[in-house]
């Protein structure tokens, strides 16, 4: 989809299907919406006074100007209450506001930059969120079909933010640029996480990586498994042993070698298919493991987002990938591993395997000296029993750090909340043949995750991020229509965005 910004009266646009906003409770409707509803005759207020349109939370409401404007449909979308308004409500109603243009077959839309005005956000903030919500609400799931529209059925061609006010212009510019940027790269994570195991395997990611690097002027590099055998990684080899895939450790790095800027490491869990190996999973609902690799695909798509904006950070994105799969050559239960920093792991379960992968990422995070590390991973079920699929689990020994992610959060939509990591939860994964065992059981399992973590999180500041219950969806949810989300991408750029704050 094309994003641009143009200054201009919506009153005079010419376009498929114009968008223009309103609070509850309205009874006389400003800016934007005051202008439409002067140009139609009073037709806005009337239809409030007979309680036809609300102005509910992502209530769209279609008029047809009949050439009083030049725009062929007016959509009047509610924003719910001012007093509950903010950007992710802004995202909510774009993305309503487009879904319904789409589906009546606009393929030219334009919009107001929704809450710049009588809603009182930032006017750059406001205008990255309604590009937000308008390119991830109308985002098309990637198939494989074999028809000629690959599925795709209709699509907005492009969107146009419309600002009245010349003040403004630079600000709703901003905001526009940065929300096309970051839009397209969940798009990114959403992709990658759609596309089927098959196909999108460790060498994928790794080629995926290398193309936004050659684009951004990143550095990267792809050690193999003989490399990451000789660096000590016991861990992640020891995952990737049941494979024919080649595991592929990705380390990419934006303003490399700038010394006098902080630096930042992301960390996402890269398990392209998980079946479990030799513990292996049930049937149902195994195809949706192709997910696994979520919290990778949402630090290649941070990375990227990071490259086209020009950060003024070091930041270092390192994705572990590998397959977990069954065979003669697999890592059993009962197995002692041997991490990077010499800590020996007892395998009780070869399906708690994004762990270990995460485990020698952490070792290896430590070499930048860094003043945060960010994991993301689809580690545990046992985080969907805790907080089901609204937020993320976060854990960390960096209060400043989780701090400033919970506030990234509020602004970005990608929600995180935080559980405890309290020292008796270690008493769980202790064992008796080695230094911890890779699984405390049922109870508080993601915790004991965590807990697993911590012993390679050292030295640094450190945040994980347990996203198995947003990583994707299996119905339609506002912006977030059905397959990967690319929950984490909003949230780590907006972290970033903010890091000097």
């Amino acid at each position: 989809m094309d994003v641009i910004v143009k200054q201009g009266n919506v009153t005079d646009e010419v376009t498929d299907a114009l968008v223009v906003s309103l609070f509850e409770g309205t009874t006389s409707p400003g800016g934007g919406t005051g202008a439409v509803d002067r140009a139609l005759d009073g037709m806005v207020s009337q239809l409030i006074a007979n309680g036809d349109i609300r102005g509910k939370l992502k209530e769209v409401t279609v008029l047809y100007p009949a050439g009083k404007i030049p725009a062929q449909r007016v959509l009047v979308v509610g924003l719910g209450k001012q007093e509950t308004f903010g950007y992710e409500q802004v995202r909510q109603a774009a993305a309503a506001a487009a879904q319904r243009a789409r589906d009546l077959g606009a393929t030219l839309l334009t919009s107001i930059a929704h809450g710049a005005g009588t809603g009182g956000l930032d006017p750059a903030m406001a205008a990255q969120a309604t590009v937000e919500g308008t390119v991830l609400g109308t985002y098309q799931l990637k198939n494989f079909k074999s028809n000629s529209s690959n599925g795709a059925g209709r699509m907005l061609q492009s969107l146009t933010i419309l600002e009245a006010s010349a003040e403004k212009m630079a600000s709703v510019a901003n905001g526009t640029e940065a929300g096309q940027i970051i839009a397209q790269a969940t798009c990114l994570a959403r992709d990658l996480g759609n596309t089927p195991g098959n196909i999108a395997t460790p060498t994928y990611l790794a080629r995926v990586a290398q193309d936004i690097a050659a684009e951004t002027g990143m550095r990267i590099e792809i050690l193999e498994q003989e490399d990451t055998r000789k660096l000590g990684m016991g861990a992640f080899v020891g995952v990737s042993l049941g494979s024919e895939e080649p595991a592929k450790f990705i380390v990419m790095e934006h303003n490399a070698g700038k010394a006098d800027l902080p630096t930042i490491v992301l960390i996402g869990k890269g398990i392209t298919f998980d079946s479990g190996g030799i513990s292996i999973k049930p049937s149902e609902k195994m195809e949706e493991m192709k997910y696994d690799m979520c919290g990778g695909g949402a630090v290649l798509g941070a990375m990227q987002a990071v490259g086209r904006l020009g950060l003024p950070l070091h930041v270092v994105g390192i994705v572990p990938a590998s397959e977990n799969l069954p065979s003669s050559t697999a890592m059993k239960p009962g197995d002692i591993l041997t991490a990077m920093n010499g800590k020996t792991i007892e395998i009780i379960s070869t399906d708690a395997e994004g762990r270990l992968v995460l485990a020698d990422s952490l070792c290896y995070a430590a070499r930048y000296q860094p003043a945060a590390v960010v994991d993301l991973a689809t580690l545990t079920g046992a985080i969907t029993v805790a907080l089901g699929n609204q937020c993320a689990g976060m854990f960390g020994s960096g209060e400043e750090l989780k701090q400033h992610l919970s506030a990234a959060a509020q602004v970005s939509g990608d929600r995180v909340w935080e559980l405890p990591l309290y020292p008796e939860y270690a008493d769980q994964i202790k064992s008796e043949w080695a230094d911890m065992k890779n699984s405390g059981g049922r109870l508080a399992g993601s915790i004991t995750a965590a807990a697993f973590l911590a012993n390679f999180a050292e030295g640094y500041p450190w945040v994980h991020l347990d996203i198995a219950g947003v990583a994707w969806t299996t119905t339609e949810r506002g912006y977030n229509v059905k397959g990967a989300t690319g929950f984490g991408v909003r949230l780590l750029v907006e972290m970033l965005r903010t890091w000097h704050k």
